[in-house]
């Protein structure tokens, strides 16, 4: 990677370990001499009044540093956009797939971007269109997942699912994941999905509680896309995605989902495979 001279830092509200990291992390990049933009979180934790708004923390920045957990990752991610900016995720919370390098590694890991030595792994996005009586109403990137679920009132969706313009089924359900290899880890996998290896190219449809049990998790190519379709009443249907944004949904809208033209840099955690984050994190057996 190019040399670092500017790095932008993402962190997560109300964690005790960002207290008394961010306050490192700053002193550490005066020290090499590198600059440091940062969000309204963390400018608290360094003791100043305010930050930048998180979209306008990653201009001119060689590096983004995530300090928190998943959430705060998917954030940063929709921050940093169709920038090529690596980002660096430290885990300073819970389960944590995507932010598995842990605090005692941020220091080597700046080391090593310093060197130009860091792994970086791609990770496909989903690029998503809500389109209502054949307009494009709103659009999003997903690093994870789209959901199309139930509102607070609704006993269960109807939604049709279609893939490279094929008709794949109706599902009568509580929702429907569309997600990506890398959030397959994510709710895709609590709804019962399959993990997938997270640099191939797929979607994965997971319904959710389906009403027929033999609705299960279907894995396609990327490059055929999905559209779906609700056909709930009113309002019954709601459109999220990654968990952070999304809208209400009304009868007859469809929600279009394809791989993005760019990815999302990461970096790899030192000396650690996928296959070690698995069984770190979903306690699989060791040898």
């Amino acid at each position: 990677m190019a040399d670092v001279k500017t790095v932008g830092i993402f962190a997560k509200p109300n964690s005790s370990r960002a207290t008394k990291l961010v306050p490192e992390l700053l002193r550490w990049l005066a020290h090499h001499g590198i600059e440091a933009r940062f969000d309204n979180e963390t400018a608290r934790y360094a003791g100043m009044l305010v930050g930048l708004d998180r979209q306008h923390v990653p201009e001119g920045c060689n590096l983004a540093i995530v300090l928190g957990g998943d959430g705060t990752l998917l954030s940063a991610a929709r921050a940093v956009g169709n920038r090529a900016i690596p980002l660096l995720a430290i885990n300073l919370g819970g389960l944590g797939f995507l932010t598995s390098i842990t605090a005692d590694d941020l220091f080597p890991e700046l080391e090593r971007a310093i060197a130009g030595s860091l792994k970086i792994t791609r990770r496909k996005m989903l690029s998503v269109s809500l389109v209502r009586e054949n307009a494009t109403v709103a659009t999003y990137q997903a690093l994870n997942d789209v959901v199309i679920a139930k509102s607070a009132i609704a006993r269960m969706v109807y939604l049709e699912a279609w893939a490279d313009g094929s008709f794949v089924c109706e599902y009568k359900a509580d929702g429907l994941i569309v997600s990506t290899p890398t959030g397959s880890t994510a709710y895709s996998l609590s709804a019962g999905g399959p993990i997938i290896y997270p640099t191939m190219d797929s979607i994965c449809l997971t319904p959710i509680c389906p009403h027929t049990l033999t609705n299960r998790p279907l894995i396609i190519p990327a490059a055929m896309g999905v559209r779906v379709v609700s056909k709930a009443l009113g309002e019954e249907a709601y459109l999220t995605v990654d968990g952070q944004v999304g809208s209400p949904l009304e009868a007859g809208d469809a929600v279009e989902c394809g791989m993005s033209d760019f990815d999302v840099l990461l970096v790899q955690p030192p000396h650690k495979t996928f296959f070690d984050v698995l069984r770190q994190k979903l306690k699989w057996g060791e040898r």
